[in-house]
């Protein structure tokens, strides 16, 4: 086989587009936060990670055209060399001390900000504990570090029992770090780190919570996951990323100084990458200022969360229970869901397909996710059409919640 015949013989999303029920790359020609335009009519948002619904906030938009009116629309450079502004080292400093941490430092992305912190802490012999159902760019930190000859170990998710069998497999004095995501991007799990906590302290294990959906949804004042459980101190690094809670592009780690500072001068991720956009980086920074000033936006998420969960629930629908924005409706087959998603659509409500392989067998879902700029007629909206839609699609059970999860 050539290499690109994979390529030509790639053809389940025409077959899936000429069927009309193709549920991704759809354009948003207009975004007010909670209802957008596409394809020439308006929709609720019921699919977005803009969880304190401020992409649109004027503070935010203003702070991001003052910044490319100073700097211009690029640094032109990795923050190694000629990329570093001002601007990243005061948001640096802001969100070290928001989060209770001694330093933090900025990545490009969200997935480099994963990817990047990894790969530079371990050594041949060292071991990564990491859960199942971890971001793909702590997959990619992990295969990263395998290449060296760091052992890679992956646990059951969220599944402390079998974790603890996996450290305790582990040749003493050997280098371990825990890593896991916070709050688990498809199924809306929050990760169990009060359990997970005592796990590092008896095996000497170092712990990594990638927060990229826990940040500015849990924990006191929005402060995450590791806030959440009283654990911040436990916890040695958290990553996070800009383009959920913070209304832009980009990600952070932080951490101990020394640690920090380590990773600003070994990460190839954060070396070899043009440093975050001025723009980019003032509407994170104002974005954190409005959350710092307004932390009930966080509890106002949750609770919008848990109005849609209890409302799909009570209509019947198979839901995985959690704490956070994510709210997954279970429907178990690729094509009932890409049908339920088609008709959500044109029912004026726009929601996220996963389907096989990106979810196991029996596990396709229709991810919903809300914002603290969800207003309850928004909310209830969606849950109308979703029981108007599950009736006509017999996805209505009375079995209304996943069991384990």
């Amino acid at each position: 086989m050539g290499l690109f015949d994979k390529c030509y013989d790639y053809n389940i999303t025409e077959i899936v587009k000429e069927k009309g029920i193709y549920p991704y790359f759809r354009p948003i020609q207009e975004s007010e936060g909670p209802v957008v335009m596409m394809e020439g009519k308006k929709v609720v948002m019921a699919g977005s990670n803009n969880y304190l619904g401020l992409t649109a906030h004027p503070k935010v938009k203003e702070a991001a055209i003052a910044a490319l009116d100073k700097y211009g629309s690029s640094c032109s450079g990795s923050r190694f060399l000629t990329g570093t502004i001002d601007l990243h080292i005061e948001l640096e400093e802001k969100i070290a001390k928001f989060m209770g941490k001694e330093a933090a430092l900025l990545f490009s992305t969200g997935y480099q900000a994963g990817q990047g912190v990894i790969f530079p802490l371990v050594s041949k012999g060292d071991y990564i504990l990491s859960d199942k159902d971890n971001h793909a760019s702590i997959v990619a930190g992990n295969l990263l570090s395998a290449s060296m000859n760091a052992n890679v170990i992956r646990y059951k998710h969220n599944d402390m029992a079998d974790l603890e069998k996996r450290l305790a497999q582990i040749p003493e004095g050997a280098n371990k770090i825990i890593v896991t995501d916070g709050v688990f991007s498809a199924l809306g799990t929050v990760v169990k780190l009060d359990v997970m906590k005592e796990l590092a302290k008896k095996y000497d294990a170092k712990l990594l919570v990638d927060d990229a959906h826990g940040f500015g949804v849990l924990g006191k004042d929005g402060k995450g996951t590791a806030h959440f459980f009283d654990a911040q101190n436990d916890v040695d690094l958290i990553v996070c990323t800009f383009s959920k809670t913070l209304a832009s592009i980009g990600g952070f780690v932080v951490g101990e100084e020394r640690v920090i500072n380590y990773l600003k001068h070994k990460s190839p991720a954060l070396i070899f990458s043009a440093s975050p956009t001025p723009a980019s980086v003032a509407a994170a920074s104002a974005a954190l200022d409005i959350l710092i000033e307004q932390p009930e936006l966080a509890a106002r998420v949750c609770a919008n969360a848990d109005y849609v969960r209890r409302g799909l629930m009570d209509a019947g629908f198979t839901v995985i229970p959690g704490q956070a924005a994510i709210v997954p409706v279970i429907i178990g087959d690729d094509e009932k869901a890409f049908g339920i998603w088609k008709m959500l659509y044109d029912e004026g409500v726009f929601v996220n397909a996963f389907i096989s392989p990106a979810t196991p067998p029996g596990m396709q879902m229709l991810r919903t996710s809300y914002m603290a700029t969800h207003e309850t007629e928004h909310l209830d909206f969606i849950i109308d059409k979703f029981r108007k839609v599950g009736k006509q699609f017999d996805a209505l059970n009375n079995d209304a919640v996943i069991a384990g999860h």
